[in-house]
């Protein structure tokens, strides 16, 4: 009990390095869409090197913050809540590569903002969780702006299964944001350890090869190792120091940096229904986490709609 009260309020050095480790994690996920369009591997050959680095730099960094028996202890007991979460983020974190193959970064990235609400929904749905009626307004919203964007599916601008992938992988995040706030006991950092093995071993069974060129294998370790896995990382280690809300908050540097490192670097311009579509989700997730600033200024234990998911 001691320990979770301490948790529940970090001293104010603690609270700033859960600010500063939160962002950095926003930082390097941003570039996650920069860094694949860099690679001609096809896509099953990147999800498999992807998450074979992404799974290697986690073991590393459990080893070397828990040591061996601490790693094997937190693998142990994951549970079945451990298991779903790995098999979510393992579904998002392949969804996500094999989407940018139809569909731009932008509709990716932007479609994931509104995860916090998703998993608001959710939460009513599966644990009949209370939903203030400003968290349904906002959730309605964020279905609307993903509408708009889907839309482009129907016209054929955009390819149904590219908008599908992205949609299925806020549902995924959206999932494994409800999973973890459900049994806060469990570390994510095994569970998503876990969810990047169930991804290789996935991968390796529909991929035509898995040569790759030197050039191509740095970017994959960038990819994998510094993108996903040291971001991971960050994040894990961060958002217990801080509120929920701060760290949605922080997570929005994301969807903001995502299509603009792609637009500067390959010159991928989104589409005008992407940039409506995301700007409606991204101000419902604005509006909807200034709420929750307000809420949490009071002591009291919160809920899942101010948690952003695992990437």
């Amino acid at each position: 009990m001691a320990e979770m009260a301490k948790q529940a309020s970090p001293a104010r050095g603690d609270e700033r390095l859960g600010f500063l480790l939160v962002t950095l994690s926003a930082l390097f996920w941003s570039f996650g869409g920069a860094i694949a369009r860099f690679i001609e591997a096809e896509s099953w050959t990147m999800v498999f090197w992807r998450s074979v680095w992404a799974a290697a730099f986690l073991i590393g960094f459990m080893l070397w913050r828990d040591g061996m028996r601490g790693t094997i202890a937190l693998f142990r007991n994951m549970g079945l809540p451990g298991l779903a979460v790995g098999i979510c983020f393992a579904v998002a974190s392949t969804s996500f590569v094999v989407a940018l193959a139809y569909t731009t970064v932008a509709n990716i990235v932007l479609m994931q903002a509104g995860v916090p609400l998703l998993a608001a929904l959710m939460g009513w749905i599966i644990y009949r969780e209370k939903v203030s009626l400003a968290t349904w307004l906002a959730i309605a919203v964020v279905i609307g702006g993903v509408a708009i964007m889907v839309s482009e599916s129907f016209t054929g601008d955009v390819s149904p299964i590219g908008d599908g992938l992205a949609l299925l992988i806020a549902v995924a995040f959206s999932s494994a944001t409800v999973i973890t706030r459900r049994f806060a006991h469990v570390r994510m950092t095994p569970a998503t350890c876990l969810g990047t093995l169930i991804a290789a071993a996935f991968a390796a069974t529909q991929a035509s090869a898995f040569a790759v060129g030197a050039v191509d294998m740095a970017w994959l370790f960038a990819f994998g190792a510094l993108n996903l896995g040291l971001g991971l990382a960050l994040f894990a280690t961060g958002a217990r120091l801080i509120p929920a809300a701060f760290a949605a908050l922080l997570g929005t540097l994301e969807t903001v940096l995502g299509p603009v490192w792609v637009w500067l670097i390959h010159a991928e311009t989104p589409s005008v229904r992407t940039v409506i579509g995301g700007t409606v989700i991204f101000a419902a997730l604005l509006v909807h986490i200034g709420l929750e600033f307000r809420r949490q200024a009071r002591p009291q234990r919160p809920g899942v709609t101010g948690v952003p998911a695992p990437r």
